[in-house]
């Protein structure tokens, strides 16, 4: 018989904790949020392409002008004042509305055709360009966000405010896991090489009016990288599965009484947490990793909390049949000195994100992984700043930019949509972000207007009252 029945539960679960300690990283359920399995998955609403995500985000705004977006009619009008009838009134930042004169900046790099579809891509970009014919090009992509908080907060929870689930959250809710030992929803964070780089809420990866269970799960580069997993040095496992045990009766007892899901997500928590303890040391080390995947990927690979490091985790990650890994590059927010910081950022991410495509294929996971790589908004064809300024920049600019997709669901080798000659204003197939997010959530094999949870008495979803799903981007 239990313990506590013993006691006919006179012991409170104060006092137990306190004479009994705690035991097994308990504490690790704070950032757990994420590791439970929760009963009751949406499910899906037709055949899948794609059975887990790798959300590449390049937080700060990439210049697609200087990677995807090939404009080179703009060399010719190096200087020119940006035409009004191009403009059209739209607004622009403080950081720029000072300025006299809004004076067209060519981009300063080449670009060159790749692929059976002649795609331009930056010479920046080398490694990319060279799985370019795995990749679905969208040009065509604009927000509302003008800046970065609500930009990103938007791309990631279909909202500009905080305080709806994250696009991970959502995916975790309706389709569950498909791994018990691993969360189904986790976080990776590299720095660039930036020292002004927009900061990264933990909020974005939360799981708002949803479940707790449903959050993300952030890895650390650190020695433990879910904090608290470890036990301390002096606890016994086999004492340490008693209080666990006991844990779950008085859960159990209390999720009786009350009927709070919140209790069910903690039951839940706790054998994730124990698991994990065993699963995580497994994935995170990489010494079983060939000196050719190193190769693959680039030698930052072996520096932890790299971006080239979080790509190969991600690998090892959907190896393991982790729903959606979210990772998260900061560093691209290039209002000044562009022509110094954008070789550097594409430097860090280029080679490891063609090596996390060309690996994912190598072993059968593409087809059946969906791979984003977008950034909140773009940046303006005018320069921050005088031009004859060497640290000069680049504005916000949510009127157009390119992201790319990748894997389950989606057209190989194709470019989709077109903007002005500016790099302006989306002239041919634009995409919100409603789009792109209904767009994933139908690659996932979820119809984005039925993963609904009620909330406050209304029905709310990822894409709130909007979004329409781009067909011919699919395969």
């Amino acid at each position: 018989m239990n313990p506590i029945e013993q006691q006919n539960l006179q012991l409170t679960r104060r006092q137990f904790f306190r004479r009994g300690g705690i035991g097994l990283g308990t504490a690790a359920l704070a950032g757990l949020g994420g590791a439970a399995e929760v009963p009751g998955a949406r499910g899906l609403h037709f055949a899948p392409k794609a059975k887990r995500v790798v959300f590449l985000f390049q937080s700060g705004g990439p210049s697609q002008i200087e990677t995807w977006d090939h404009k080179p009619e703009m060399k010719q009008r190096a200087g020119e004042e940006l035409p009004d009838n191009v403009r059209r009134g739209q607004r622009i930042t403080t950081m720029t509305s000072f300025q006299d004169r809004l004076d067209i900046a060519p981009s300063s790099y080449p670009f060159s055709q790749h692929g059976q579809a002649g795609t331009w891509v930056s010479d920046q970009l080398p490694h990319t360009a060279k799985v370019v014919d795995d990749l679905c090009v969208i040009r065509s992509v604009h927000t509302n966000a003008i800046n970065h908080d609500p930009g990103i907060t938007f791309f990631q929870t279909g909202h500009e405010f905080p305080g709806r689930p994250s696009m991970g959250a959502w995916v975790h809710y309706g389709l569950g896991s498909l791994n018990k030992d691993l969360p189904a929803f986790t976080v990776l964070i590299s720095n660039g090489g930036y020292n002004e780089a927009q900061p990264i809420y933990s909020r974005l990866w939360g799981s708002g009016f949803l479940p707790t269970a449903h959050q993300g799960v952030q890895f650390r580069a650190a020695k433990d990288p879910v904090l608290y997993l470890r036990d301390p040095a002096f606890t016994d496992p086999k004492r340490n599965r008693r209080l666990l045990d006991t844990i779950a009766f008085l859960n159990h007892q209390q999720l009786a009484a009350t009927g709070d899901k919140e209790i069910e997500t903690r039951i839940a928590q706790y054998e994730m947490a124990h698991r994990m303890q065993f699963s995580v040391p497994k994935l995170t080390d990489l010494s079983d990793e060939k000196e050719s995947t190193y190769e693959l990927y680039g030698q930052d690979a072996k520096k932890p909390g790299t971006y080239a490091a979080n790509c190969l985790l991600a690998r090892r990650l959907i190896e393991r049949d982790v729903r959606f890994v979210q990772l998260y590059h900061t560093g691209w927010d290039h209002h000044t000195n562009m022509e110094k910081y954008m070789p550097v950022l594409c430097r860090e991410t280029d080679q490891p994100t063609a090596g996390l495509i060309t690996d994912l294929k190598r072993r059968g996971l593409l087809d059946e992984t969906l791979v984003i790589w977008a950034g909140e908004f773009g940046r303006t064809i005018y320069s921050q700043g005088s031009l004859k300024d060497p640290s000069r920049g680049r504005d916000h600019h949510p009127r157009c930019f390119t992201i790319w997709m990748a894997g389950g669901g989606v057209k190989p080798g194709l470019v989709y949509g077109a903007t002005d000659e500016y790099s302006y204003n989306v002239v041919e197939n634009p995409l919100s972000v409603h789009d792109v997010q209904a767009t994933i959530l139908h690659c996932l094999g979820v119809d984005h207007k039925k993963l609904v949870y009620r909330h406050q008495g209304r029905r709310y979803r990822l894409t709130d009252v909007h979004g329409n799903v781009a067909k011919e981007i699919l395969a």
